[in-house]
């Protein structure tokens, strides 16, 4: 199985360009956002009782990805899918099996809403959105006793500490 490297973060905050970044650099598997492809097949985003779909299926792709690479760089993970579902309809249904897969990671970066809100389909709330999500995020995090790597600043200085974290020896 291979290694799996998560990047969370509310909407907008760089995790799909630095996922693709890293997955090049690294010459990793990539697992994109499932919600992104599945907002764009429905022409809408989802509702309450289709989440628990979409966190699966995250799953589902990570899972299938750790088989066939050495190093996957996942862009986002369940726990995201069951943070929506608990910001936007008050359900906590998601969180506990979200927050289990999220421990398999080997290493999670943490994309902070410092960059400049853009609005982008479906998928864009707006920047109150995104800090109130950034904190929840990190407060789930922290409940869970599960370590992150603060990335912020630029696309380049977001990159170079990505960088500078996947190449330091594990801590499993």
């Amino acid at each position: 199985m291979g290694r799996l490297i998560a990047l969370l973060g509310a909407e907008c905050t760089g995790k799909s360009t630095l996922a693709e970044a890293l997955a090049a650099e690294f010459n990793a598997g990539l697992v994109t956002e499932y919600l992104r492809e599945w907002c764009d097949a429905h022409g809408r985003t989802p509702l309450r009782h289709e989440q628990a779909h979409i966190a699966a299926e995250q799953a589902a792709r990570i899972e299938a990805a750790s088989r066939q690479h050495d190093l996957v760089i996942c862009d986002t993970t369940p726990l995201i899918t069951a943070l929506c579902s608990q910001h936007y309809f008050n359900d906590d249904a998601l969180l506990a099996g979200a927050l289990a897969f999220q421990r398999r990671c080997e290493l999670t970066l943490l994309c902070a809403p410092d960059l400049p809100w853009q609005a982008d389909g479906f998928l864009r709330d707006g920047p109150g959105v995104r800090a109130a999500f950034d904190a929840r995020l990190r407060a789930a995090l922290s409940a869970s006793g599960i370590r992150w790597i603060d990335i912020a600043g630029s696309d380049d200085e977001r990159r170079a500490t990505a960088v500078r974290a996947l190449q330091r020896p594990s801590s499993r």
